[in-house]
């Protein structure tokens, strides 16, 4: 049983074996469009979805600790780009330009929905915060996710990102989110009760783009142009990265007098970053850049920060029975 803890799970496997699908059978010509048609499609719902099923109650509970909301904001869109930007002259050797690229793109991302709140509950943190954090980071991202894009590709000489990117992500995802959340009040108690129907579209929606992605880069040379010290070096970047944030997070936390559980919260919260946000929004703010580069940095992000924050997780969850009956009487009370 301990062995199958380091395999990787079924998501995991399915975007393994897509890569593999995509390097092998990639899609061409007018399945391609079909394809690009399917996946607009699925983001579209998935982002209605997503508004549908998030709780306006639970986010007014969280709502009022504002000093840990601007806590994992600043660690989300403040601490990683200063990350990518400052340890470039040490990472970027690394990597390809076009890799690095996609480190910074996976800098700017807001951080995850459901393994964030999945990953507090787990630790015993502070549940109503962390949906209220996790959620407000997902939603402020489609506007300040392409605007730290241009200001950070401008910097590392790429050129800037025009407005009409931003307005096609504002289309994209927070359209269908906002049709979703009106939709709230017919379809959000069918939506809750049907979470899996949410999670095969949030990982079928991000299948599609890999694949879609990946076809477009193997047909370019992606796998030529990538030999496996490159490879390697993109797992030295992630874990530098997510090895720094975590450190921060924690240790900035207690720095500013959170207790135990707003800083499992902040931990969680502000040291994520969002595969499914970040596939789409490359997507429409890469356009004619290789997107299989782009993407890669964040799928193997994605996996690596869900195995170390289990591990973490853990951890935390073997505090004192005293902090965990407090964490116990939070969780009923948000029942």
């Amino acid at each position: 049983m301990s062995f199958r803890r380091f395999l990787p799970d079924r998501f995991t496997c399915a975007l393994i074996t897509t890569v593999a699908l995509a390097s092998v059978l990639p899609c061409r010509g007018t399945t391609a469009h079909v394809f690009d048609w399917l996946t607009d499609l699925a983001i579209a719902l998935l982002f209605f979805l997503h508004g549908a099923k998030l709780s306006r109650e639970a986010v007014v509970a969280g709502m009022t600790h504002w000093r840990l909301h601007l806590t994992v904001l600043a660690s989300t869109f403040v601490l990683f780009p200063v990350l990518g930007l400052l340890l470039r002259p040490l990472l970027s050797p690394l990597v390809t330009p076009a890799l690095y690229m996609g480190v910074l793109f996976l800098c700017t991302l807001p951080s995850t929905v459901q393994s964030s709140i999945a990953f507090t509950s787990m630790a015993r943190g502070n549940i109503p915060a962390a949906i209220c954090a996790a959620s407000a980071s997902s939603l402020l991202g489609i506007f300040i996710t392409p605007v730290l894009v241009g200001v950070m590709l401008e910097s590392h000489g790429q050129g800037g990102m025009s407005w009409d990117a931003v307005g096609a992500i504002v289309m994209q995802l927070l359209v269908p989110f906002v049709a979703g959340q009106v939709a709230q009040r017919w379809i959000g108690r069918w939506v809750e009760r049907n979470r899996a129907l949410l999670s095969y579209v949030d990982q079928g929606s991000i299948l599609l783009v890999v694949y879609t992605a990946f076809s477009a880069a193997v047909l370019q040379g992606l796998w030529k142009q990538m030999p496996l010290p490159v490879l390697g070096g993109l797992l030295v970047v992630n874990a530098v990265l997510l090895a720094v944030a975590l450190l921060v997070t924690r240790y900035g936390a207690r720095a500013l007098g959170f207790n135990r559980e707003d800083e499992i919260t902040i931990v969680f919260c502000g040291s994520k970053k969002s595969l499914a946000s970040g596939v789409p929004m490359a997507k429409v703010l890469f356009a004619g850049h290789p997107l299989g580069t782009i993407v890669l940095p964040i799928m193997l992000f994605h996996q690596m920060q869900l195995m170390t924050c289990a591990v973490l997780a853990r951890k935390y969850a073997a505090r004192p029975v005293e902090v965990k009956r407090a964490a116990t009487e939070q969780v009923q009370a948000l029942s």
